[in-house]
């Protein structure tokens, strides 16, 4: 297989062809299952980093990763199970993914999260997680056992997705992220049967995005992440958007202007003290954060807790003691 092709035409950047969804699937695949040489894989990796994936090769690459992802069945149950991929890590401000998590098991929701068990100088969920008791799944058996009984399975991506583990392992080497990353937002073990929290940091990509949710017809709440996470900023609440069956519904709009109070967050980032904070604020010595508040109520109506969004607000204002999911 000669690559010389797919590279000419993504290595124009801006001025290059975008590939179909055939080439980019077949493409995608060969770098999946490692038939890519070093030389051409680096080449095209930054190509596309550059270029910035189009929406025929977005839907390409991930049909080879579908094709390739190790599965898990959603437990029986009144809510799908809510897949959250965690794979940036706090820098500046805390890390807030383990909270909602553990806020969605409060209600008896499946929580799968993944991602790596190394934040690469950053606080990663896996640090966080493990502070709270919740350990790596080591394998799909375990993970599967978890979600059976109620627990949050948090599940390294080499588990899942061992191929694109690989790709992205190259982040080191190249000093960017690249395609791949963005591919393991979009993972879903559960064939369809589950809720997706996809987030984007860049706005440019948030277009992109939402054209390939819904034109797959996919089951996601999409916002902007916080510092690389699919969490609600609590300093300031994203636009919360829902997809199911090719449409969309914004539950909640974007915050602007002036913020309107400062949550009282974790004094430092690292991962035992945001930890501590997590669970003074799920046995309510602090408030849980108003857009988080919000992003729970999405996440309940999403995961099909209950069938309507007003409903879902209502029980979260309950449960978090806060009047701010209206």
């Amino acid at each position: 297989m000669s690559f010389a092709h797919y590279i000419k035409e993504i290595g124009r950047g801006d001025a290059g062809a975008d590939l179909s969804e055939y080439d980019a699937q077949q493409l995608f695949a060969a770098m999946l299952d490692g038939g890519v040489p070093e030389l051409e894989l680096g080449a095209i990796l930054l190509a596309l980093r550059i270029k910035s994936e189009s929406l025929s090769e977005l839907l390409g690459f991930y049909n080879a990763l579908d094709e390739r992802l190790f599965r898990l069945q959603a437990p029986p149950g009144k809510a799908k199970p809510v897949v959250m991929p965690s794979y940036s890590g706090a820098r500046d401000q805390p890390n807030l993914l383990p909270l909602l998590a553990l806020l969605l098991q409060r209600f008896g929701v499946p929580v799968l999260v993944h991602g790596p068990l190394s934040g690469n100088g950053r606080i990663a969920s896996a640090y966080i997680l493990r502070e709270l008791g919740i350990m790596p799944c080591a394998n799909l058996v375990q993970a599967q056992d978890a979600l059976d009984n109620g627990a949050i399975a948090f599940v390294p991506s080499a588990a899942l997705a061992p191929g694109l583990t690989d790709l992205m392992s190259l982040r080191a080497r190249l000093g960017v992220r690249s395609s791949p990353h963005s591919l393991a937002k979009l993972i879903d073990p559960f064939n369809g049967d589950s809720l997706r929290v996809v987030s984007v940091s860049h706005p440019p990509f948030l277009e992109i995005m939402r054209e390939f949710l819904l034109t797959t017809g996919a089951n996601a709440l999409l916002l902007r992440s916080t510092e690389g996470e699919p969490f609600a900023n609590p300093k300031r609440r994203p636009q919360l958007e829902y997809f199911h069956d090719g449409s969309s519904q914004v539950l909640f709009e974007a915050e602007l202007g002036p913020l309107k109070m400062v949550p009282t967050l974790p004094a430092v980032i690292e991962a035992a003290t945001t930890a501590g904070w997590i669970k003074g604020a799920m046995s309510g010595e602090a408030p849980v954060p108003l857009p988080i508040v919000n992003q729970l109520a999405c996440c309940l109506y999403g995961a099909g807790y209950t069938s309507d969004m007003n409903q879902a607000k209502a029980i979260v204002a309950v449960e978090t003691g806060s009047l701010a999911a209206a």
